[in-house]
């Protein structure tokens, strides 16, 4: 088992010390950053390809439909399929669009998208670049996203597209609060911003530790990556197409392909900093292929959001990350630190929990605080959940109301 754990690592050294029988240390060192940029977005790509099939086959079983079927053994080849279209459709450029910011829109739209994966430990010491500060390196990435996203919306010089991006400026900015206070809330109990120290600590998940946190920032991620019930800067029945109305053919295929990887990057990020990253689960499997496990989980959930839940409105949305998640997880950051004071997992950048008793008492202090903490918040919003729930009603059909105009006139 620990030669298959560790069999890409091997590879990567094997391939190392090949080249360096031949080149000096300096190019070595390039080259090795050259072929992981290779590796990374070829596993982008793959991975887009596998999601746009397993998100339409697992909607397509909860809406009582089969889903792709006809290219390929069960589908499979009906992303090959849709890639050969993008790249043949005509490439079309609006006259009145400014066509520098318009062509640069969906580039700097999937570049952060890739970036993501350099800092996530896909495996045991797998990881590109372990940056000291990998938590603040991932938030200025998502910053990075709604740039790209204003630009596109602007440069196409069509109302739908500007309403779209600001949409989805607006979405992203505020559901990015409560996102960063609980990372911050994660980074208080592990005493690091590095994610390979954040998966270290967790003896226990801290899904099981911050439940509370955990179920937030999974909602969170939803809205900040703009999937159903969020999905209100693509609202088709308002927006046309939302942002990338006016983008046609591959450049269409960018964002699409940006909005996909960006699902896994962040269903990576919730396995790292919630699930234990690659760390297993009773069964020994190899650490790369826990990892990949857990990711696809929450991947299923994002998936399993979209084919439950029906698309908010633009108020509904804003009203709930401000007046509900951004105060939560504001309380819960004061709570998480008053209780990492009194029992902490790390001190000094070491970790202080001993054997089975110790993370039996740790987690029950944790859990119970979480429990007393979500009875608290559920009594102080009884009134504003109450009211919500009021005004979510089912109307009558427009036919059966337009019947009874008939029969009174």
């Amino acid at each position: 088992m620990e030669a298959l754990d560790r069999i890409f690592i091997r590879i990567g050294e094997a391939f190392s010390a090949f080249l360096a029988q031949y080149l000096p240390g300096p190019a070595v060192t390039v080259i090795g950053m050259f072929l992981s940029a290779i590796i990374i977005s070829t596993f982008a790509a793959l991975t887009f390809m596998l999601l746009t099939w397993l998100e339409r086959k697992f909607v397509g079983r909860m809406q009582d439909r089969i889903g792709p079927n006809r290219v390929g053994p069960f589908g499979l080849l009906q992303p090959i399929a849709d890639a050969i279209k993008m790249f043949t459709k005509e490439l079309i450029t609006p006259a009145g669009a400014h066509k520098v910011v318009y062509n640069l829109a969906p580039i700097l739209v999937v570049a952060p998208a890739l970036m993501i994966f350099a800092v996530i430990p896909f495996g045991r010491d797998m990881v590109a670049a372990d940056l000291d500060v990998g938590v603040l390196y991932l938030i200025a990435l998502s910053s990075a996203t709604e740039v790209a996203i204003l630009m596109a919306g602007w440069a196409s010089r069509n109302k739908f597209s500007l309403l779209g991006a600001m949409r989805a400026v607006a979405q992203m900015l505020s559901y990015e609060v409560p996102l960063v206070l609980i990372l911050l809330t994660l980074v208080l109990m592990a005493g690091s911003m590095r994610l390979a120290d954040i998966v270290a600590v967790q003896g226990v998940p801290f899904a099981l530790l911050q439940p509370v946190a955990f179920v937030i920032f999974v909602v969170a991620a939803a809205a900040e990556l703009n999937r159903t019930p969020f999905d209100i800067p693509e609202a088709e029945s308002e927006l046309v197409a939302g942002y990338h109305t006016e983008y046609g053919g591959m450049k269409f295929g960018l964002f699409m392909m940006a909005e996909f990887i960006a699902a896994f990057g962040m269903a990576a990020l919730v396995t790292t900093v919630f699930l234990g990253g690659w760390r297993p689960w009773i069964v020994p499997l190899p650490s790369w292929l826990w990892f990949l496990i857990k990711t696809y989980l929450v991947l299923f959930v994002f998936i399993w959001f979209r084919g439950t839940f029906p698309r908010l409105r633009i108020d509904q949305l804003q009203a709930f990350c401000w007046k509900f998640l951004v105060p939560v997880t504001l309380v819960n950051v004061i709570v998480t630190g008053v209780v990492v004071t009194f029992f902490p997992l790390v001190r000094n950048g070491e970790l202080v929990v001993r054997g089975v008793g110790g993370w039996i008492t740790v987690t029950a202090v944790y859990l119970a605080v979480n429990v007393l903490f979500a009875l608290v918040v559920a009594w102080l919003y009884r009134r504003p959940t109450l009211q919500a729930m009021q005004q979510i009603q089912v109307g009558q059909p427009a036919g059966r109301g337009l019947s009874r105009e008939v029969q009174t006139a």
